[in-house]
């Protein structure tokens, strides 16, 4: 019997929003009682990961206060300005001896936990992936499951550039089927939070 890999979880959190405009940081936004990004990191957290790091940057005190009390990492990028890859090496550098890595977007908080798992399993029985991403409705969607083994070419990415060029070029990227319409889902504007509000119940 093969040795369980040790899997972490990334929840990226230190962008700026520009496309939310002035409504305020789109991951502290109010959706059904709780916060946009605490969503997303609950999902990491119900998954069987072995911990859950948030990278944060921009507005840097509320984020961190909007996740009181759930037991992460937190792991700063001062680089947030740059885009997405500086968040990207800022989660890798403190991932310690993981062998493998699933990167949430805080701004993403359909995404469920049994989602994040399936992904898991997918590895577990192709242990050879360089990554697993789910696919929904013939779309490619995330969270992405990164093996160490793709590590280093992540960490040569730079800009507002996140890891789907690398995927797409990467015969060794499996797909996994979820039922989850989370996985294609962001927030980018105010009018996205009501794709995710529960709906009203009326007698």
């Amino acid at each position: 019997m093969g040795v369980s890999p040790r899997i972490a979880a990334i929840v990226l959190a230190a962008g700026q929003g520009r496309r939310f405009g002035g409504f305020g940081n789109k991951l502290l936004a109010d959706l059904d009682g709780r916060p946009v990004l605490r969503r997303a990191v609950e999902a990491a957290l119900g998954a069987r990961t072995c911990r859950t790091i948030v990278v944060i940057g921009h507005d840097r005190a509320a984020v961190e206060a909007a996740l009181d009390g759930l037991p992460v990492v937190f792991a700063h990028n001062p680089d947030f300005a740059s885009g997405l890859a500086a968040s990207l090496r800022a989660g890798l550098a403190v991932v310690g001896e993981a062998d493998v890595v699933v990167v949430l977007l805080g701004d993403m908080p359909g995404v469920r936990a049994e989602t994040v798992n399936a992904l898991i399993d997918a590895f577990a029985v192709a242990p050879g992936a360089s990554a697993i991403v789910p696919l929904r409705n013939g779309r490619r969607g995330n969270p992405v499951l990164l093996a160490r083994a793709l590590f280093p070419r992540v960490e040569t990415l730079r800009g507002d550039e996140g890891a789907r060029r690398l995927l797409a070029a990467d015969d060794s990227v499996l797909e996994c089927a979820v039922d989850d319409d989370g996985v294609l889902a962001d927030v980018d504007a105010p009018a996205d939070l009501d794709k995710f509000r529960a709906p009203i119940r009326r007698s």
